[in-house]
């Protein structure tokens, strides 16, 4: 799927069918077909495959062509069927426009198009397009780990306010939100650095030349980089949450499972003297006392009984039970 954008007043626009691929500002290519592959490559372009951008050496993620920008992160996004994933985009920005390539759906790219107008860049030239797309992504991470938050303090207020006898079916459950919550840190904190990499290299490749450079794609991109870096603290900090939270979810289920363990453990103690009794009493030898009395086996009942009394008295007496 090709989105070609171009400027209309002080936003974007879809590229019209009429209107020639090269007079777009921003070419996103999503889950390109071929054809749409080289109609790009035709403005110049060299369109990296997926397995090029899944490549994990500096070299291939981050580098220059005749002075066109290659540069790829990692983003949380969906797949077409709603699943969850954190897959490669690469940013190709030259003085001309910008193009995107990705196989997966971030939200940012959907958003970005119809507020473009309303970034703090603005979308007059390709750069300013690619710093406001930019500070979208941080943007949405950064919802993303308050949305984090919120999960994380529902979930221990839940855990916390458990008492040893609660269900353990609504821990095992916190237990799997929270890991779900982890994971997407995860894929947070992977945007996070996969931005702020991609923010260093433009602004060292930009800085070459700091006469021709804008000053305020520049003071934007301070800015952008000022939000990464207080969303990774943010991060660090949501991610010793996680931890705690399932330190304190464990602790619960180990609290139910030695409550339960100590019930049967009474249980058990609880009738070792009627057993003991009856093992006696059904030993095979002739002389027993006992055994040859009419009222013996009702004696031998209330003893079972009695026993059971005291077990349960001394329990009670030492608080085990």
């Amino acid at each position: 799927m090709l989105h070609a954008y171009v400027r209309s007043g002080t936003g974007l626009t879809l590229l019209q069918p009429a209107e020639p691929l090269d007079a777009a500002l921003w070419i996103d290519l999503y889950r390109p077909l071929a054809e749409q592959v080289e109609a790009v490559n035709a403005l110049g372009y060299d369109v990296p495959t997926l397995a090029d951008m899944e490549e994990i050496e500096i070299s291939n993620r981050l580098y220059m062509e005749n002075g066109t920008y290659y540069m790829t992160g990692v983003l949380p996004g969906q797949l077409p069927d709603g699943s969850p994933v954190a897959m490669p985009v690469t940013f190709i920005l030259d003085g001309k426009r910008l193009v995107t390539v990705r196989h997966h759906a971030p939200r940012p790219f959907v958003t970005y198009p119809a507020r473009a107008d309303r970034s703090s860049s603005g979308c007059t030239s390709a750069e300013r397009i690619f710093l406001g797309l930019v500070e979208e992504i941080v943007g949405r991470l950064a919802d993303i780990s308050e949305g984090v938050g919120r999960v994380l303090d529902a979930t221990a207020a839940q855990v916390l306010g458990k008492t040893a006898s609660g269900n353990s079916a609504d821990l095992e459950t916190a237990l799997v939100t929270i890991g779900q919550q982890a994971e997407l840190m995860g894929r947070v904190r992977m945007g996070l650095l996969s931005m702020d990499r991609i923010l260093v290299y433009h602004r060292a490749g930009t800085g070459q030349d700091r006469e021709k450079e804008d000053a305020g794609t520049r003071a934007v991109r301070s800015a952008v980089q000022r939000d990464i870096q207080a969303l990774e603290v943010h991060a660090d900090f949501l991610t010793s949450r996680i931890g705690m939270t399932i330190d304190a979810t464990m602790g619960m289920i180990g609290l139910q499972q030695n409550e339960r363990v100590r019930l049967l453990s009474v249980v058990t103690a609880l009738f070792l003297p009627p057993t003991l009794i009856a093992s006696i009493y059904g030993m095979n030898f002739q002389h027993i006392p006992g055994l040859q009395r009419v009222l013996g086996f009702p004696m031998a009942l209330v003893l079972m009984v009695a026993s059971v009394g005291g077990v349960l008295a001394l329990l009670r007496w030492k608080k085990w039970f």
